[in-house]
């Protein structure tokens, strides 16, 4: 399997747990530093290496009224000051082909969103910038089905790709995390990322209405997951939930943060050990 590689931090095989983490969507300059600043604390002192996330625009919501974000100039100024300041990789979706040049100069890794995973422009413009690229997964894709995305990416001459699963949808507005499907996109040959807080989103109900999220989940599949041997866990978080702009009902309360951190990395310092052994003689 590739190891992938961003600033200093090396994903896969080997390699200790690494952290993807931030608010859903930039709300303002102010709130994403703070939240930027706490989170890189916390991280450290945890001791995960860290990828700031934070997303200009959410392009996906259930509403037209709905906020949506700053914007791509904006959006990235923001971001550009957070790499700056503290000195963190950074993260955030893009949802158009012509936006790419412009992440490129900005991002560290330029993430496809889930339902975007299969848009042939979007992959080929965003493999020619070079960068990091992590596809999710599509809610209505097989994992194996991602070899596709991957074809699309590395016929641009671009291998630098992590794999992110964040629920498959099975009827409607429930999603569920197949603890499978974390070997099976491993298998492809790249890093896979595990997104526990976009799992447990309740569709059909809106993402500031608490029954639109079920938070009781967000440890229970962290730990699975983590266990399962993925390479990276994908947090979104919020020091004050209730009233964050988007996905306030699935992003993890930043008080829960640490917490959850220490049981990550320690369930990952158990299994990593093992994982190259686990089928032998299956």
């Amino acid at each position: 399997m590739k190891t992938v590689e961003v600033g200093n931090i090396k994903i896969g095989p080997g390699q200790p747990l690494a952290l993807i983490a931030g608010p859903c969507v930039i709300e303002s300059e102010d709130i994403v530093l703070k939240i930027a600043e706490q989170v890189k604390t916390i991280a450290g002192r945890v001791g995960l290496p860290l990828i700031f996330k934070s997303s200009y625009l959410k392009d996906n919501r259930s509403s037209a009224t709905s906020y949506q974000g700053p914007g791509r100039d904006e959006g990235l100024r923001i971001l550009q000051k957070v790499k700056e300041q503290f000195e963190l990789p950074v993260l955030s979706d893009i949802h158009d082909a012509h936006d790419a040049e412009a992440c490129a100069e900005v991002l560290d890794v330029i993430q496809i969103p889930a339902f975007l995973s299969m848009q042939t422009t979007l992959l080929l413009a965003v493999a020619k910038t070079g960068r990091v690229i992590n596809v999710k997964k599509g809610q209505f894709l097989a994992a194996s089905d991602m070899q596709t995305a991957i074809n699309k990416i590395t016929g641009e001459g671009n291998d630098n790709i992590l794999l992110t699963d964040r629920g498959t949808m099975f009827g409607y507005h429930n999603l569920v995390l197949d603890m499978r499907n974390l070997k099976i996109m491993r298998d492809l040959g790249y890093p896979v990322v595990l997104d526990p807080t976009h799992s447990i989103r309740k569709y059909g109900v809106s993402s500031s209405d608490k029954r639109g999220g079920a938070k009781e989940f967000i440890f229970g599949l962290s730990r699975a997951g983590v266990a399962a041997g993925v390479d990276s866990v994908f947090i979104e978080t919020h020091p004050d939930c209730d009233n964050a702009l988007c996905d306030a009902a699935s992003m993890l309360p930043l008080q829960r943060f640490e917490d959850l951190l220490r049981q990550l990395k320690a369930i990952d310092e158990l299994i990593k050990p093992h994982l190259s052994h686990d089928e032998d003689g299956l």
